[in-house]
């Protein structure tokens, strides 16, 4: 199976595509692709990437904030430096509280954007996978709501199921914008979709 995967994987367009363009992962085209319908990162923003390793997304933002931006990965994992002076990494816990605090350590001043691709631990139980997948944009949500100014941007994965409703609730709450969206990047047959949150206010 794993050898399997592995094929499969080297024949992806995106893979391929980020191997050429030396981007850390595949993920970074579906954040191209966001971004590109939906405007999220701008010159000179403050980004948080949160679940950021390997460090792909961390790479597109940095490409659109600019000299004049800065990006912050925050991971479980340790993500590798990146040859940048305004990029900046944190090992942490998204899903605890105290997290905000130490991401508001490390900025230049309140984040325009928060971006999370976290996602669970896969255990093969949908309704319990889909479960740990709203929780971690629950906690990406209390995340940036200790991070971000007002009319900041937000963009989350999670995966469909009968969650849903409540937590795009919990988000138009807390946004004047807000938008489900599935880039092309995205593996055909894979659950996730992707939230957009535009202008932030404190619900």
């Amino acid at each position: 199976m794993g050898r399997r995967w592995q094929l499969e994987r080297r024949r992806d367009y995106y893979y391929r595509m980020a191997k050429r363009e030396k981007y850390r992962s595949r993920a970074a085209y579906k954040l191209r692709q966001l971004n590109h319908r939906y405007q999220l990162l701008r010159r000179g923003d403050v980004v948080v990437d949160l679940g950021a390793a390997p460090g792909g997304w961390m790479q597109v933002a940095l490409e659109e904030v600019g000299d004049g931006g800065f990006v912050l990965g925050v991971d479980l994992q340790r993500i590798a430096d990146l040859p940048h002076k305004n990029a900046a990494t944190l090992v942490a816990d998204i899903t605890d509280p105290a997290t905000a605090e130490k991401i508001k350590e490390k900025l230049p001043r309140p984040a325009d954007v928060v971006v999370s691709d976290a996602s669970p631990s896969i255990s093969g139980v949908w309704d319990l996978d889909q479960a740990r997948s709203v929780e971690l944009v629950r906690s990406a949500l209390r995340l940036a709501e200790g991070v971000l100014a007002p009319g900041g941007r937000f963009l989350a994965k999670v995966f469909q199921g009968a969650m849903m409703p409540e937590l795009l609730q919990l988000i138009r709450e807390r946004f004047e914008f807000v938008k489900v969206s599935k880039p092309s990047a995205s593996r055909k047959g894979s659950a996730e979709v992707y939230v957009i949150g535009k202008g932030f206010r404190r619900p």
